[in-house]
């Protein structure tokens, strides 16, 4: 298997320790999982530890800085890279209302990514939402490389992935796959047009969404069992810095 392939389908998910069994996507919520966790804990500036922090499993990439700053009087995230590359995952059980909401900014860009080729795979900001889809519905070749992706990793790694970008290259609305994997694929929200330093409101109905990028897969969205944010310039080296609030599931 291609080694960059692999570290690939490792890195993007490696915080996602989930079993994929039954009790996993039982329909039965806990009061306490039925919203998104603040990054941070009141009044510390350490991670909720519901959003588990992985970067590159080589470990010689460095790591994305998240961190909690205060932005026109709101505590909001932080996503600053150089040349480096990190996740914050938020595992999810259970039905997940309609829509995702969040506000997010980009200050600092990463003119030479270009999401379409390996070399430029980099996104200065990212929210994505990781589902169990059927093993059925995926295309036999994808299938068997995420088989081997998973017995040499020794981890569950999603089946599908769905990722809202914030990129300068191309316009809103870009969609496609991954360059080195097509179990993540991509939707451009804002993108060339797009102003930055300022704060832009998201309201995403999921379903749809789905239906766009791996619809031909499967008609019906499969359950979703985390939610990501994250930032990298590991592949194009350079800096860029966004920031992240009010993440949260509405009906």
């Amino acid at each position: 298997m291609n080694r960059k392939l692999r570290l690939t389908l490792i890195a993007s998910f490696a915080s996602l320790h989930i079993s994929l069994t039954t009790s996993v996507f039982s329909q039965e919520t806990k009061i306490d999982d039925i919203v998104l966790a603040d990054f941070f804990e009141l009044h510390q500036r350490g991670l909720h530890p519901k959003w588990q922090l992985s970067g590159l499993p080589d470990r010689k990439t460095p790591l994305t800085r998240f961190e909690p700053v205060q932005v026109d009087g709101e505590s909001v995230l932080s996503l600053r890279t150089q040349a480096s590359y990190g996740v914050l995952t938020h595992r999810w059980q259970g039905r997940a209302p309609t829509f995702l909401n969040w506000r997010w900014r980009l200050d600092q860009s990463l003119p030479n990514a270009d999401i379409k080729i390996k070399a430029g795979d980099d996104a200065a900001l990212k929210v994505c939402v990781m589902f169990d889809q059927p093993q059925a519905d995926i295309p036999f070749l994808q299938r068997a490389t995420l088989v081997l992706a998973r017995r040499s990793t020794a981890q569950d790694l999603p089946n599908a992935t769905l990722c809202y970008l914030w990129d300068s290259r191309y316009p809103t609305g870009t969609h496609g796959a991954n360059p080195y994997t097509d179990r993540v694929r991509f939707l451009v929200l804002e993108g060339t047009e797009s102003a930055k330093g300022q704060w832009v409101q998201q309201r995403r109905r999921i379903a749809d969404d789905f239906a766009l990028l791996f619809g031909q897969e499967s008609k019906i969205m499969p359950p979703i069992i985390a939610v990501a944010v994250g930032a990298d310039s590991d592949n194009t080296r350079g800096s860029s810095l966004g920031y992240l609030t009010r993440l949260s599931w509405q009906p």
